[in-house]
């Protein structure tokens, strides 16, 4: 595998695909996106199919489908509880692609595989990225691959129209920070602060620095995760971001809940709460009364 990017140009096919529609959406209307991440399978496929058709019902900008690995590293306690429910319950990749083909045929809120780089290479990469593309997802999330080793991996997704979003880290220079921007498309995922997924009571207070170096670096759309929880917390990064992440906050909900109706109506009910103040925060105020949003 190449390990250098220097040979892969920014890919810019996807720039009509559901994803950057979206965001322009949410710029026009001067909206904070709300990225929506659940763990496909948990805690059935049939029961996750009908959770994230409440998500996108509930205004969900983006659905991540997180995929099941064994070895989850970048996960919080909820989100690897999660995996663990999905993967006894069997679920596999090609079953995920499947839930994202059923889903597709129902729905056209942008949908992005989230996952390690193992069961994708196990799949293989071009059979993965025809399958993926072939069912109506989105973009890809790769958790565990840098973008050094991503030669391959791009240059297969992008074949077949597949946004690449990287994360950058706190810890990520602005060289860094540029490299990074130069492999994604679709938007840059910003993470709020080192460690784990998992729901935090207030955000770092070097964040919106840590946003203004990520937006010197690319003119992707910014979306902001892990710790991303309330809608105070919605409502303020609408000042700063394009779009939040949640991801651990929806899973509880559905780990909480007794049956797969009432986790289907309790993450509607978080989302819908999340997109009142992603509509109603910094960013909307701004666009209301004419002044300039600065990150």
């Amino acid at each position: 595998m190449s390990k250098t990017t220097s040979s892969i140009a920014p890919q810019t096919g996807a720039a009509a695909g559901r994803i950057a529609r979206r965001f322009a959406e949410l710029a026009r209307r001067g909206e904070m996106g709300i990225v929506a991440y659940l763990t496909a399978g948990d805690p059935t496929l049939e029961a996750s199919e009908k959770i994230i058709l409440a998500a996108a019902g509930a205004g969900a900008d983006v659905i991540e489908l997180g995929v099941p690995f064994s070895d989850p590293v970048a996960d919080g306690p909820t989100i690897q509880r999660a995996s663990e429910r999905s993967l006894r319950a069997g679920t596999k990749l090609t079953d995920v692609i499947a839930l994202v083909r059923r889903l597709r045929a129902k729905i056209e809120t942008p949908l992005v595989l989230f996952s390690y780089y193992n069961p994708i290479l196990q799949l293989g990469l071009d059979k993965f990225a025809a399958e993926a593309s072939a069912a109506g997802a989105d973009g890809v999330l790769v958790t565990d691959l840098t973008p050094e080793e991503a030669d391959d991996y791009r240059a297969a997704m992008h074949a077949r129209g597949l946004d690449t979003i990287f994360l950058a880290a706190p810890t990520s220079t602005d060289a860094r920070l540029a490299q990074i921007g130069r492999a994604s498309t679709g938007f840059l995922y910003v993470i709020s602060r080192t460690g784990v997924t998992g729901t935090r009571d207030a955000l770092p207070e070097d964040l919106p620095a840590l946003v203004r170096r990520a937006r010197a670096a690319t003119k992707l759309p910014i979306a902001i995760g892990f710790g991303i929880s309330l809608p105070t917390h919605v409502s303020v990064l609408g000042g700063i971001a394009d779009a939040a992440v949640v991801g651990s906050a929806l899973v509880a909900a559905v780990e909480k809940s007794a049956s797969p109706e009432e986790a289907a109506a309790a993450v509607a009910a978080l989302i819908q709460s999340l997109k009142h103040a992603g509509a109603a925060g910094v960013s909307r105020r701004g666009i209301e009364t004419g002044s300039e949003q600065k990150p």
